[in-house]
């Protein structure tokens, strides 16, 4: 083979930068262990940076509709069971023998005024 000339790239860039490691500052004795661990090091970290993330906003994601879920089965098993109590406990000689429609309106007229309130809050189609 042909001796590499000094004008050629490799020769100049390896004479550009030399090394800073002598070869008796190297430990090449356990050299698989320690790339195994450095490559399993950076893949750590970026793991942690990208999939991190997405795992902890899946977390909060899922706790989130739980909440949402469980607050709406609780909000309309109480409007349930207000509605059944309200029609126990009603008066008869006020309201007549069947009286569950005295005990929806009680529970709905304040539900019915919240829905109206927040419904006036809304912007109009120009402001969005």
């Amino acid at each position: 083979m042909a001796e590499p000339r000094p004008t050629d790239p490799r020769v100049a860039g390896a004479a550009a930068r030399p090394s800073s490691f002598r070869a008796t500052d190297v430990d090449t004795a356990d050299w698989p262990a320690q790339a195994a661990d450095t490559i399993e090091r950076v893949v750590q970290g970026v793991r942690d940076k990208t999939t991190g993330h997405a795992i902890s906003a899946a977390r909060w994601l899922v706790a989130g509709l739980f909440v949402l879920l469980v607050g709406t089965m609780v909000a309309i098993l109480l409007a349930v069971a207000l509605v059944r109590m309200l029609d126990a406990y009603l008066p008869e000689s006020l309201f007549g023998e069947h009286h569950v429609w005295a005990a929806h309106g009680i529970v709905g007229l304040p539900l019915f005024g919240f829905g109206l309130a927040l419904l006036s809050r809304r912007g109009s189609r120009d402001d969005r």
